[in-house]
């Protein structure tokens, strides 16, 4: 059921914004006086909506739910949501449009403002219709304006929302192209690497080794000194008378 999960969102959140700080870091000067312009639509919604919380806390501690010409059960149901509403509008909710307030063109800040309104809206608007079906008009009267100004600021938060998204992704998409470019220009502009050779360097040259007498010829002239032409023995010859 889309109530009751929406019941159990604000209780989870409510829980998780006690004790945490209701403040965002602001805004440096230059960049807030140049968003000025457009973002006080939103500073405006904020302004609204922070007083219809104000006005419902007050309306749901002056109601008396037990009092209502219903059952039991329906009367339990009508107390945990009024519970939780009261929870969200006094923890969660200040902490959330204080952020928005800190950083009027966070995406972030602003979707986190705009769930919490959507899942609040759809618990006011049960506990308003079981106050006009059950409870006296006074009950459903007042819950019912103040849940018409939690609609209104919710629905231009939503459209802020969307622009804002739109125009992120612009700024994003410019980025990214101006990234580009510069990464191609640094290529272009890079000139080509050289490798540079010495040919100046002297070439390496081996040691140079004794040419070995040749053993073959070596061995002919010793022999030779001690034969003859004909190889025969150098004896003296003997003349005959």
């Amino acid at each position: 059921m889309r109530t009751a999960r929406n019941l159990l969102f604000l209780f989870s959140l409510s829980s998780m914004s006690v004790g945490q700080p209701a403040t965002a870091p602001a805004l440096a000067p230059s960049s807030a006086a140049a968003s000025s312009a457009s973002t006080a639509p939103i500073f405006a919604d904020l302004d609204r909506l922070q007083a219809a919380a104000a006005q419902s806390n007050l309306d749901l501690g002056h109601m008396r739910i037990e009092k209502w010409k219903a059952d039991s059960s329906s009367k339990q149901q009508a107390q945990a949501n009024a519970d939780s509403v009261q929870r969200n509008l006094t923890t969660a909710l200040p902490a959330l449009i204080a952020n928005v307030r800190a950083a009027p063109l966070d995406v972030s800040a602003e979707f986190k403002l705009y769930r919490n309104l959507s899942a609040l809206y759809d618990v006011f608007a049960s506990l308003t219709e079981s106050a006009g079906a059950f409870g006296p008009r006074s009950d459903y009267d007042s819950l019912a304006r103040q849940l018409g100004v939690i609609d209104s600021v919710r629905r231009d938060l939503g459209d802020e929302l969307e622009k804002l998204t739109a125009s992120t992704q612009s700024e994003l998409n410019q980025l990214r192209t101006q990234v580009r470019t510069l990464k191609q220009q640094s290529a272009a502009s890079s000139p080509p690497k050289k490798v540079i050779v010495d040919d100046t360097a002297p070439a390496k040259t081996s040691a140079s080794h004794k040419k070995k007498p040749n053993p073959s010829t070596k061995s002919t002239d010793s022999s030779g000194s001690g034969q003859g032409p004909a190889g025969g023995s150098s004896a003296p010859v003997t003349k005959q008378q």
